[in-house]
């Protein structure tokens, strides 16, 4: 959110006359997108940590792997030990892939729906109920449009534990020959069913605490 305020910020300075508060839905746009460049950074490795987590969650059950050998810290060290700390970043690129035209999706769903519900007034005025749509929409316009991407970098990130290194659309050919396009989608529905009240909630602690924290620096 910080990234892509001080974007809002930087995209208003070079129009006259223009502010931050007046950007259009597509400069806010824009202006996620371009922040979620930087997001990559720090999501890339935790993410990685986290589905492997998941699947070796799923080898203890089977009895492939012994009790101890799933935590954090044993995947992080696994990482290090194998790749070193460039280990975090497999499947950058794909996390990249997803997060520049999802969070496009998500900041223009955002900025789109307070501008219908605004009808003219300025969207600083809209209550929480407003908010927390326009934040629902915004994470339903995101997954919907990127979640086949997601899959494909979960995939590459988990296969890379055995060594297996296919790429991008080396994944997306296998998945895709052996299981058919709905195994891109397999998980789909919970995850719009979260989307909807978590960022709903996320856009509505974000404009509130950005509102208390103005009249704040107002009063100074």
């Amino acid at each position: 959110m910080a990234t892509v305020e001080l974007q809002t910020q930087g995209l208003g300075s070079r129009i006259p006359d223009i502010t931050c508060l007046s950007c259009s839905d597509l400069q806010n746009a824009a202006a996620g997108s371009f922040a979620s460049a930087f997001a990559t950074l720090v999501l890339c490795p935790t993410e990685l940590v986290k589905c492997r987590l998941q699947a070796m969650h799923e080898m203890k059950l089977s009895g492939k792997i012994l009790q101890g050998h799933n935590t954090v810290w044993s995947v992080v060290k696994g990482v290090l030990q194998k790749d070193g700390p460039l280990g975090f970043y497999r499947g950058l690129s794909s996390t990249l892939l997803r997060e520049l035209p999802g969070y496009f999706l998500f900041f223009g769903g955002y900025e789109l729906s307070r501008t219908f519900f605004s009808f003219g007034r300025p969207k600083e005025e809209l209550g929480p109920v407003a908010l927390m749509f326009s934040g629902g929409f915004g994470g339903i316009c995101l997954w919907s449009a990127v979640y086949p991407i997601d899959c494909i970098k979960s995939r590459i990130q988990v296969l890379s534990m055995a060594g297996k290194q296919a790429g991008f659309m080396g994944t997306f050919v296998t998945v895709f020959q052996k299981e058919g396009v709905f195994a891109l989608y397999s998980g789909l529905k919970p995850t719009l069913i979260r989307a909807f009240p978590a960022n709903g909630a996320l856009f509505l602690a974000y404009e509130y605490s950005r509102k208390l924290m103005m009249n704040q620096f107002d009063t100074y």
